[in-house]
C-alpha cells in the first residue's frame, strides 16, 4: 500500500506505547485507507534532525512522549495556549502549508476522562507526584476543582516546581511531604502521576468510603493502589483512560474527523492490554 498520510508517536523508550495500536484503530473505524501510524525511539539530542527530516506533504503530525514534550517546543512555528500554559506540547499537527503546531491533550483528556465518571467536579483534590504530568493535572484541576489542591512531593526542587505552576496556573497549591502522601486520601479527588510502584506501600492506607482515583498508569494495571481503591467501592480511572481520552483529540486534529471513535480505540487499547498480561 502507498501511504499518503504518515504519523507516529516518538519518545525514548517508546517500545511499550500503546499509541500506535489506538491510532490504528481509529483509522480503521473511521474508513481512513492509507493513514499510518509507527512508533520511533527518539531522544532529545535526535529530535531536530527528525523534525527537519519529515516531509511536511505526507506526515498529518506526531504524537510525543517522554523526554520530548518540552524540548519539541523550539521546534515549532507555533504552540496553543493550552500547551503554553503548562510548557508542554504531546501533539503536533503540520498543516497543508509545512507550518507546525503543538498542543496539549493531556489536559482536556484529564478533564474528560473524569468527566465520563462522574468526577466533573470536585471541591479540593490531591496530587501525588510532580513533573509534567502533574502540571497538566494541575492545569486540569485549574478548570474543576475550586477549592485547593495539595501536592505530595519528595524534594524541596520539586515543591517549588509545583508551586510555580499553581501559580502560573491560578490554581491555589499546598506542598506536603511525600511521607505525608496518605493523607491525601481524604481528598474527594487524588490524581496520581508517580511512575510504577511509587504508590505501592500506600495501598494499605485507603479509607473505608473514598473518593475517587486516577492513577495514571497503564501498565501494570491495576496498581496495588487502584485495586485497594476499588475494593473499598471507590471510582478508579486509569492510564488507559487518559491514553484514550487525549488519543481520540490527536486523531481529531490529525485527520480533521470529529468526533474520534472513542469506543474502538478503548477496544483496542483493552485488547492489547490483556494480551501483554497473558
Amino acid at each position: 500500500m502507498t501511504y499518503t498520510h504518515r504519523a507516529a508517536v516518538l519518545g525514548s523508550p517508546i517500545a511499550h506505547s500503546l499509541s500506535p495500536v489506538l491510532h490504528r484503530a481509529a483509522y480503521a473505524d473511521l474508513g481512513l485507507t492509507g493513514w499510518t501510524y509507527h512508533r520511533f525511539d527518539v531522544d532529545e539530542a535526535g529530535l531536530p534532525d527528525f523534525i527537519t527530516g519529515l516531509d511536511r506533504r505526507i506526515w498529518a503530525g506526531l504524537s510525543l512522549t517522554m523526554p520530548l514534550k518540552r524540548a519539541v517546543i523550539p521546534l515549532l512555528d507555533e504552540i496553543t495556549a493550552t500547551a503554553a500554559a503548562v510548557e508542554a506540547v504531546n501533539t503536533v499537527v503540520f498543516t497543508e502549508d509545512g507550518r507546525g503546531t503543538g498542543d496539549n491533550t493531556d489536559i482536556p483528556g484529564i478533564t474528560a476522562a473524569l468527566a465520563e465518571r462522574g468526577a466533573e467536579k470536585a471541591d479540593r483534590a490531591a496530587v501525588l507526584g510532580a513533573g509534567a504530568t502533574a502540571a497538566s493535572a494541575l492545569a486540569a484541576l485549574a478548570g474543576i476543582c475550586p477549592g485547593e489542591v495539595t501536592a505530595y512531593v519528595r524534594s524541596a526542587a520539586r515543591a517549588e516546581e509545583m508551586r510555580r505552576w499553581g501559580e502560573r496556573l491560578g490554581t491555589p497549591v499546598r506542598i506536603a511531604d511525600w511521607a505525608d502522601a496518605a493523607e491525601a486520601f481524604s481528598a474527594p479527588l487524588v490524581i496520581a502521576t508517580t511512575p510504577a510502584g511509587a504508590t505501592d506501600a500506600l495501598a494499605g492506607a485507603v479509607p473505608e468510603r473514598p473518593g475517587a482515583l486516577f492513577d495514571v498508569l497503564y501498565d501494570p494495571w491495576p496498581t496495588p493502589l487502584a485495586a485497594a481503591w476499588s475494593a473499598r467501592g471507590g471510582t478508579v480511572l486509569g492510564g488507559l483512560d487518559l491514553l484514550v481520552h487525549q488519543a481520540v483529540l490527536q486523531v481529531e486534529q490529525m485527520t480533521g474527523r470529529s468526533p474520534g471513535p472513542l469506543a474502538a480505540m478503548r477496544a483496542a487499547g483493552e485488547a492489547a492490554l490483556a494480551a501483554r498480561r497473558r
